[in-house]
């Protein structure tokens, strides 16, 4: 009887650490990464900060955070400035300048190309998760499935009635890096899910996937979407609305 209670509060303990590890454990890697961030940006900003402008040459300790906030001002003015027919003049004049150099037209062209993309057309990035038959047949992957362009690739390679879309398959637990593919739109099975909930699919290896919802479709195949429930009982048929209004009827 002992040995099965020690067994039990052994089990119990376990039980209670797990928990709370699964608790703990998303805070304290969050709250390393957000204070990691905070101080790569501190060591950036700061040491252009003059002293007497700095509360760090006031305070006998340092104030974390103070180059974030210093930087998000300074982005915000410049966007602010940049808005503007002289900005936008200074900038062009900037860029003209970086057009001539060599190495780096190449790299600020990409650069600036992909946060336009990631950032202006966030909604526009990828529309809709699918699958594809990747690395064989029977092997099925996870991919995000990107706006379909009118693009050279598909003047060459289209086949009628069935174009290539662009297809970007993350790799697990980063869905940063992956692989660009352009797969013809008949090979791609699309899904419901969203795109945070592949992402989260991709980074947490397939444990944690979304809440798969039963959907009915009717016979013209319109799908039926919320609850659905039987009439309650006692309720009885609707009567059927008359076409013509009180108004119309003719007084007896």
């Amino acid at each position: 009887m002992s040995d099965a209670l020690r067994t039990s509060g052994m089990t119990r303990l376990r039980n209670y650490f797990l928990t709370g590890f699964i608790v703990c454990a998303p805070l304290a890697i969050t709250a390393y990464i957000a204070w990691s961030f905070i101080g790569w940006v501190d060591s950036w900003v700061k040491p252009y900060i003059p002293a007497r402008y700095s509360p760090d040459t006031y305070l006998p300790f340092p104030v974390p955070g103070f180059g974030l906030i210093v930087a998000l001002v300074l982005i915000t003015l410049i966007g602010f400035m940049t808005a503007n027919i002289v900005g936008r003049a200074i900038v062009n004049f900037g860029e003209r300048l970086l057009g001539r150099m060599p190495l780096v037209r190449g790299i600020y062209g990409s650069l600036k190309q992909i946060f336009q993309t990631v950032l202006s057309n966030k909604g526009d990035m990828f529309r809709q998760v699918g699958l594809v038959e990747y690395p064989r047949k029977g092997v099925w992957s996870l991919v995000f499935v990107a706006s379909e362009k009118e693009t050279e690739i598909n003047q060459k390679l289209d086949q009628e009635g069935d174009p290539l879309v662009a297809v970007f398959m993350p790799c697990t637990p980063n869905p940063t890096t992956g692989f660009l593919m352009y797969v013809l739109k008949s090979d791609i099975v699309l899904l419901d899910m969203t795109i945070e909930d592949g992402a989260k699919l991709i980074v947490s290896a397939g444990l944690v996937a979304p809440e798969v919802k039963a959907k009915m479709v009717t016979l013209n195949g319109e799908r039926i979407e919320g609850p659905l429930a039987n009439p309650s009982v006692g309720a009885g048929p609707q009567p059927a609305r008359s076409n013509r209004t009180a108004s119309s009827r003719p007084n007896k």
